[in-house]
This record gives C-alpha cells, structure tokens and sequence, in this order.
C-alpha cells in the first residue's frame, strides 16, 4: 500500500512538472531567436535598445540644438546621420557573423563618414560664436566607435564624455542664467552620453554581439546615410532611349572585340617625329594640333600627407570685444591693452611673445607652438589647450589657470596670485613657479601627472603616485 501512494505521489509531481514546462514553453518560443531572420526584428533587445536612446535623450538634444539654430542646428545634421548610420549597423549584426577586418571598414563607412564631417565643420569654424558647442559635439561623436571596441567599449564612451564634458562646461558657464536652452543643449549631449553607455553595458558589455547562426557579413549591403544638406539635388539626367544609331555602334564594337589579337590592326601608326619625348621641340611648344582629339590631362590636389601645408596670412586685431592673434611666428613685439569686457584668443601661434595690460575677461592659448603670455589681471580665466612648450605668467590676479591637453607648460605666479587654481587635463612636463625671497627668484614645482586610486569604504580615493612626491 505504501509503494502505491509513494507512485501515486511521483506521478503527480512529474504532472506539475509538465505543467510547468509546458507553460515555459510557450514563452521561450515568443522570445527566444531561433533563426537569423528572427534575430533581426525591430524587438530584438540590441535594435531597441539603441531605439531608447534615440527616442529618449537624443530626440532631445535634436530638438534643442534645432531651437538654438545657426552653426549648431547645421552641425547636428551630421551628428543625426551618424547615429541613424549606427542603428542600421547595428540591425546589420543581428542578422551576419562577426565580420573579418577586411569587411568591417565596408561596414562602418556610412557611420564614419557623417562622423568626420561633424569634426571638419568644427575646424572650418572656428571663429563661430558656438565654437564651444561644435568642439563639444566634434570631441564627443567618436564615442560611436565603441562598436569597434572590446573587451571593454564603456570606458571608451566614458572617454569620450569626459572630452565633451570640458566644452560643455564652458557653455554652461556662458549660458547660466541667461539663456537655458543653451545650458538644456549642454545637459541633454551628457545625458546622450550615459544613456549610450548604460545601453551597451546592459547589452554589449564585452563589445558588439553578433548574430551566431548568421548570414555571412560581406554579404550585406551597406546603404549611407543621406547627407544632411539643406539644397536640394540635382535631378538625374534624362535616360536617352537606344536608336538605331546606338546599336550600330554596339554591334561594330563586338564585331571589333570579335578579331581577338588582330583588334589594333587598324590603329594608326606614329611617326617618331610626333613622339614628344623623341622631339623636345614639341616638348618645348604649347601650340596643340587641331587633329589632337586626346582629352585633356586631369590635375589632381597633393596629398594631404606630404604635400605643401596651407599658409595663413598672420591675425592682430580687435573683432568687437574679442582680441584675435592667430598665424604669428616669431612675433615678440605684440602689445595689447585690454578692458574687462575684451577677451583675448591666441591661436596657432609659434615662436611669438604676447603682453597684455590692464584687466581683459579671459585668456586662451590653442594650437600654439613655444609662445608666451604675459598678462595683468584675467577676471575669468588664463586657458591654455592642445599646444606645446607654452609659458605664462601672471603679474597681478588670475582665479583659474586651466591647462589641457598640453606638452609642456611653464605658469610663473605673482605674490598676488598665490590663491590660483591650476586645473589640468591630459597635459605633461608642467611646473608652477612662484616668488620666493625679494630678489626676484623663483621656486619651480613640478605639477603631478602620474596618481594611484584605491578602494576604501567603497568609495574611490586619488592620491598622488610616490614617483611626484
């Protein structure tokens, strides 16, 4: 009788169990890939994803920078491009294998395309009064490459974030209070920024997931994105009907191919007398023949490595309330006298001595080679960004020295500006100067580069390496 109840007892619990399974079942059918064509659908968790942060903070910062307009609306074009690019990238590995690195490049062209004309536009303008905003957007679109990237693609988009971070910030300081739309902008490109990263640390966390039990990569085809430019184009020429007179030519065409090696036989022969590089006299003439039916040459531009860098004619002047000192080498006879609405901006300057008196707002050094700042007093800050060999000094007050980017920088501080914040970035070889004694000397202190970060109470702790002290 036991054993009977002990069967009985077994049997409902494999019962329960199918039950169990069966219900299972059914879920798993609805959401489990089990071929490449239902890995490719629009729900598959990788595409919606990505949706989310094109629906989400994206559409967002779409729509600011279209409300804020001018350099910035026509930038973010590119930027829109890029990203739609990437979705049809990424609907592209849900349906193939890991592509080799010969079909990859193929792959991500229509992306990289958009992505170097948002960075050009920001070169091409410079002089923009967005120049922060469009150097925000150009330092932070590459944050796209993350698919080429593995093990560890979050870090690199928080890479990229952090390079975007630092041209945000300056349009927050710009904007604060004035206008928040422009702070909005700042803080909607940031958001993209993290809802990028959460989405591939949910989804790609070791890198880009492709499909398996998919097609073949090479074979898919790759359309580009449609350019984000405002006129219209040109409409195609209109298809010529074939005539009579065309399949004639055809046919006498094939009937030509058809001889096989006798094919030139009817080619002219040239008399040694026409070969210019028999005859320098010909060689010598730029009269050409009437008979001469040949097109002409076609002129190609030097390559952009090695070939004969632009020249700029040199810049010192007074654009409104911005003080302009672009192209100058070997200058050291520049004097400017400022007032506390002027801003000065020194720019691809190399070999070249700048003095400013009086009080200006700010100061900022880009592109530059071995130049020098001597200044009073900078209400707002003294910059200095992706330049070499630089040196500063201040001879009366400056709140903040910011130093990014840069191969060398020398900051000589006065009695007076002691207080300074120095905030660096990126940046190696810098040293602090400061006065000591009355003799006029100066002490020179080595700013840290290297430090060690511990984990302590779960919490981060930076401290500088044994090596700076």
């Amino acid at each position: 009788m036991s054993d009977l109840i002990a069967l009985t007892e077994r049997l409902e619990k494999v019962a329960l169990r199918l039950e169990q399974v069966a219900t299972s079942g059914v879920t798993a059918t609805t959401t489990t890939p089990t071929s490449s064509s239902s890995s490719s659908g629009d729900d598959n968790a990788s595409i919606a994803g990505f949706d989310e942060v094109l629906n989400g903070p994206f559409a967002e910062f779409l729509s600011l920078s279209k409300a804020i307009g001018g350099d910035v609306a026509t930038q973010v074009g590119f930027v829109e491009a890029a990203f739609n690019a990437q979705r049809a990238f990424i609907v592209n590995s849900t349906k193939a294998k890991k592509p080799s690195n010969d079909v990859l490049p193929k792959l991500l062209g229509p992306t990289s395309t958009p992505l170097g004309e948002t960075q050009s536009f920001r070169e091409s303008n410079r002089r923009s009064e967005q120049f922060n905003h469009l150097s925000a957007v150009s330092e932070g679109i590459p944050c796209l490459g993350w698919v080429g990237v593995s093990p560890k693609p979050c870090p690199f988009i928080k890479e990229m974030r952090d390079a975007a971070q630092f041209y945000t910030n300056r349009v927050l300081k710009d904007f604060k209070g004035k206008n928040e739309t422009h702070v909005n902008w700042a803080k909607a490109w940031v958001a993209v920024f993290d809802a990028l990263h959460d989405y591939v640390k949910r989804v790609h966390t070791t890198g880009l997931v492709w499909n398996a039990n998919g097609v073949d990569a090479s074979t898919l085809s790759v359309d580009a994105p449609a350019p984000p430019k405002a006129e219209a184009p040109k409409p195609a020429a209109p298809k010529v009907a074939p005539t009579k007179g065309n399949n004639d030519t055809r046919d006498s065409l094939f009937a030509a191919l058809s001889k096989g090696s006798n094919v030139t036989s009817g080619l002219k022969k040239v008399d040694k007398s026409q070969m210019t590089h028999k005859n320098p006299n010909l060689r010598a003439s730029s009269v050409v023949s009437a008979t001469n039916t040949s097109p002409p040459k076609r002129t190609f531009q030097a390559s952009r490595f090695g070939g004969t860098p632009k020249t700029h004619d040199p810049v010192f002047e007074l654009d409104g309330k911005k003080w302009k000192v672009e192209y100058q080498k070997e200058n050291n006879d520049m004097s400017i006298e400022g007032n506390m609405k002027q801003t000065v901006y020194i720019y691809k300057c190399e070999r070249s001595t700048v003095r400013i008196t009086g009080k200006v707002n700010s100061i900022i050094i880009d592109s530059c080679k071995k130049v020098g700042v001597v200044f009073e007093t900078a209400i707002a800050a003294m910059e200095v960004i992706n330049s070499q060999s630089a040196q500063v000094q201040v001879l009366d007050k400056v709140p903040t020295i910011s130093i990014d980017k840069t191969d060398g920088c020398q900051v000589y501080l006065s009695s007076s500006s002691l207080e300074t914040e120095i905030v660096t970035a990126k940046s190696s070889e810098m040293n602090v100067l400061i006065p000591e004694g009355e003799e006029g000397d100066f002490k020179e202190m080595p700013v840290p580069e290297q430090f060690k970060t511990k984990v302590k109470n779960g919490a981060l702790v930076t401290e500088m390496s044994d090596i700076n002290s």
